[in-house]
């Protein structure tokens, strides 16, 4: 019961944002009834917060990004940013980032919840990657990781934002640019 609770949260999370979604709504579609829904969470906020953490736990489980260091540089960064990607396994992260960010100023917790739980781990091994390379002397002396992510991690939602879809492509490109940027050997 609590999963399906769980889940059917995130889905109307998803679909209706954080201010239309409603405990009725999300009891409905988990098949139980408000009163159980309330038994458990004392009010919506709560239930988000379970629910994204529940949703995000569940994601690194099921798509661990894997042993990077075992890879070639070009292609342990490549793994690196589809992992960090905004739009997540699912293909629903940025539309859950988007929901949160409407909400921002409202529910400030939220987005904290986001950024601690599924942008943090994501972008944590891209960081590491480039922290590795630069160790190592494949990137140019002075390479920012956190700064360097920040940008390519950027580029999913500025190219989303231009063309209104997502673009498969677009990790590999931005590899590929940020490769000849950083004076990267290889």
């Amino acid at each position: 019961m609590e999963k399906a609770v769980l889940r059917a949260t995130v889905e109307r999370l998803v679909s209706d944002g954080y201010s239309r979604m409603t405990i009725g709504d999300i009891a409905a579609d988990a098949g139980v009834t408000r009163p159980t829904v309330y038994r458990r969470w004392s009010n919506k906020h709560d239930l988000v917060v379970d629910a994204l953490d529940f949703n995000f736990q569940e994601e690194r489980e099921r798509h661990p990004v894997g042993p990077l260091e075992e890879l070639p540089p070009v292609e342990a960064l490549r793994q690196a940013l589809r992992h960090a990607s905004p739009f997540g396994p699912t293909g629903r992260g940025l539309t859950v980032i988007g929901n949160v960010l409407s909400e921002a100023e409202r529910t400030p917790g939220l987005i904290e919840l986001v950024r601690e739980h599924a942008l943090e781990p994501r972008q944590k091994p891209l960081i590491d990657t480039l922290r590795r390379l630069a160790a190592q002397g494949v990137l140019r002396e002075g390479v920012d990781a956190e700064l360097v992510a920040d940008m390519m991690i950027g580029s999913y939602y500025a190219s989303y934002m231009r063309q209104g879809e997502r673009d498969p492509e677009l990790g590999d490109r931005v590899v590929e640019m940020a490769w000849r940027l950083m004076g990267i050997e290889g």
